[in-house]
């Protein structure tokens, strides 16, 4: 008998780097499993892309301000989800901020100054998530705007991680990871039995740790501004937009959750930069099972009360 080992697979999907790790003796059958994990992400690519039109997604952003869509009950209770995150954050995180006008954002060394406050004002006219209508009885979605678009990338990867554990999970898979860009989930123990230890990336040494936590059937999921930032005037802003005001957020360079779902987790990273570090602890001090690490600016660490870490 081979002592069981980590088998893992990387690859680009939904646009980002997936890293599928399942703890088993035998080789063939870790990767017939790992194959159906990427069956699965695939899959829920297929309906959430904005980079098809043929996706659920595009439909209904097709069809914004004409008709209501009738889709997935998958589909529309992601939605739902979705606007009930929007409401818990009071709109920091909000799935219409598809139809964001990208030309005036473009975090690199060429961008030196903000735009002025109207045109970024009216950049975001449209993200409103109160103006999204479901329909239980037919699911069906209706954006009430024309223009209105909606995305998932602030919650589909993690929604995809979750998806991916859960099938593993019920095809026998008792130790794994799904890591999905940095949004990861674990369950089960390390092949030594212990639990699964997650570095917490130093914003300003993106590949250095600056602590870790133990966790085991827990999702983690971190936004920060160290990939994608520019500085103007001297000040760091992040890539993050604050879909109120159509500006980016500054304050704050990374923000971690860890909770035991990855769709939650990813969902909520961003409102809390959006909400700035008092705001965003003070809610998630409120949640039940979630936690919280905190980076801000000037390198303070903040945890919410619930969290040792290392």
């Amino acid at each position: 008998m081979q002592p069981p080992v980590v088998h893992k697979r990387i690859l680009k999907l939904m646009g980002n780097r997936f890293e599928i790790s399942v703890v088993s003796d035998n080789e063939e059958w870790a990767h017939s499993r790992i194959d159906m994990a990427v069956a699965e992400i695939a899959r829920i690519e297929r309906l959430l892309t904005t980079y098809n039109e043929k996706s659920q997604t595009n439909q209904i952003n097709a069809m914004a301000g004409i008709a209501p869509l009738m889709v997935d009950k998958e589909v529309f209770d992601l939605i739902s989800r979705s606007i009930r995150i929007s409401a818990l954050t009071q709109g920091a995180f909000d799935i219409t901020y598809g139809s964001i006008d990208k030309s005036l954002w473009n975090f690199d060394v060429n961008m030196t100054a903000l735009p002025d406050k109207e045109t970024a004002l009216n950049s975001v006219k449209l993200i409103n998530y109160q103006n999204i209508e479901l329909d239980a009885e037919n699911t069906t979605v209706f954006l009430k705007e024309k223009g209105m678009r909606i995305g998932f990338g602030g919650i589909g990867k993690g929604y995809a991680a979750d998806r991916a554990k859960l099938i593993l999970q019920q095809a026998g898979v008792t130790n794994g990871i799904v890591n999905a860009a940095g949004d990861l989930i674990t369950w089960g123990n390390q092949p030594n039995g212990r639990p699964w230890t997650i570095a917490i990336a130093d914003p300003d040494k993106a590949d250095k740790p600056f602590s870790s936590v133990n966790i085991s059937n827990m999702a983690v999921a971190t936004s920060g501004n160290y990939a994608k930032y520019a500085v103007i005037d001297g000040k760091r802003y992040s890539h993050t937009i604050d879909p109120k005001t159509g500006l980016p957020v500054s304050g704050i360079k990374s923000v971690t959750i860890i909770c035991p779902s990855a769709e939650f987790a990813d969902a909520m990273a961003t409102p809390v930069t959006v909400m700035g570090a008092q705001v965003g602890l003070h809610l998630i001090n409120q949640l039940q099972h979630v936690a919280c690490i905190i980076v801000t600016d000037n390198n303070k660490v903040f945890t919410s009360k619930n969290i040792n870490i290392k």
